[in-house]
């Protein structure tokens, strides 16, 4: 905004009348460059006004994070609840893995930390879906605002961090609430088997809770890497964010490995590989189609790189094979799951898996 001027002829010096000052006029400050008088809104050790956007931190987003993190807990809530009726009513497939859990009321805290699992697991793939969509072609539906997506999947997470935690925590408490050594012994005891890799050495545990804890200690610097990607570089911090595939991956891994809800072969399991259908198209289409155009395959065989352009073509074959698999799975039924043994014979069945 430019100082108001004297409603002058344009091309003509104004004429001075009577008790006009003559000479140069008076300075009038621009609101846009306050006044340096001493004492003044511009006066010396005032620092300049900023422009353009405020600078995204983690505390604003840890803020703007908390309606997110509400609905979190009322999704963990509903699926505890859902857990804990199917045990009661003995029709869920964990006492088939564990019967001895058949008591819900003692082993409650194992519920809880079933459910949190499960809501990490779905907003992991709702940040996927989100990080797909703002690094691919934007759908035209899509009513979202390209700065609404953007802090909507940093929101969701680190939510998605704060479930993962969870999750590992209320296992660790059903750990200390069931051992029988002493509160210190017990304590140790149950942060090794849960937080330390190989400290939990029980059949499929042994692989499934180490593929776990590589997620959780994975999301949290990657995460966070967001709010320190200035220091790092930005071609760094792109790199290292695409990593956050590999932690869904790991995620789902984990699920499909020790998730006694989806231990055996059934439409709950088959359920989970189908909603890794859209993962997968959408990382199709970002592959083909990336937002920036320095990432397609025209772009690096101009630059004459044929590292860079082999590189890019893999990747874009392997999401064709990940998408023709799933596709398989889902059409045959068959997903690796265990068959689940007759009903008389739980006693094989009596160990922690």
């Amino acid at each position: 905004m430019q100082p108001p001027t004297d409603p002058a002829v344009p091309g003509q010096e104004p004429t001075p009348g009577p008790g006009t000052r003559t000479g140069p006029p008076p300075t009038v400050p621009s609101p846009a460059q306050p006044s340096s008088a001493p004492g003044g809104p511009g006066g010396p050790g005032t620092a300049p006004r900023r422009t353009g956007p405020p600078r995204i931190t983690l505390r604003s987003d840890l803020r703007a994070s908390l309606y997110d993190g509400l609905v979190a807990l009322a999704i963990t809530a509903v699926v505890f609840v859902v857990i804990y009726l199917r045990i009661r009513a003995k029709t869920s497939s964990t006492l088939t893995v564990m019967p001895f859990m058949a008591d819900a009321g003692a082993f409650w805290l194992y519920f809880v930390s079933q459910a949190f699992g499960w809501s990490a697991l779905l907003w992991a793939w709702g940040t996927v879906v989100l990080g797909l969509l703002m690094s691919g072609p934007r759908p035209r539906w899509l009513p979202l605002t390209g700065p609404r997506l953007e802090r909507l999947h940093r929101t969701t997470s680190l939510n998605t961090i704060a479930l993962i935690a969870a999750h590992a925590l209320f296992f660790a408490a059903e750990l200390i609430r069931h051992d029988t050594d002493s509160w210190y012994g017990r304590t140790w005891t149950a942060f090794v088997e849960t937080f330390v890799p190989g400290g939990y050495d029980s059949g499929t545990g042994a692989v499934a809770i180490p593929v776990g804890q590589a997620a959780l200690y994975l999301a949290i610097p990657l995460g966070l890497l967001f709010y320190v990607r200035h220091r790092v570089g930005p071609k760094t911090w792109r790199v290292l964010h695409r990593c956050i595939l590999v932690i869904y991956v790991l995620s789902v891994w984990h699920t499909l490995l020790y998730g006694t809800n989806v231990w055996y072969d059934g439409w709950f399991r088959t359920t989970v590989w189908l909603l890794q259908l859209p993962i997968a198209a959408l990382f199709l289409i970002r592959m083909l189609s990336p937002a920036r155009r320095s990432e397609r395959l025209a772009a690096a065989r101009a630059a004459g790189s044929r590292t860079v352009w082999a590189l890019r073509l893999t990747v874009r074959i392997t999401a064709v094979a990940v998408l023709g698999v799933l596709l398989a799975v889902l059409i045959t039924g068959r997903d690796g799951g265990r068959a689940e043994p007759p009903a008389d014979t739980t006693s094989s069945h009596t160990d922690h898996d």
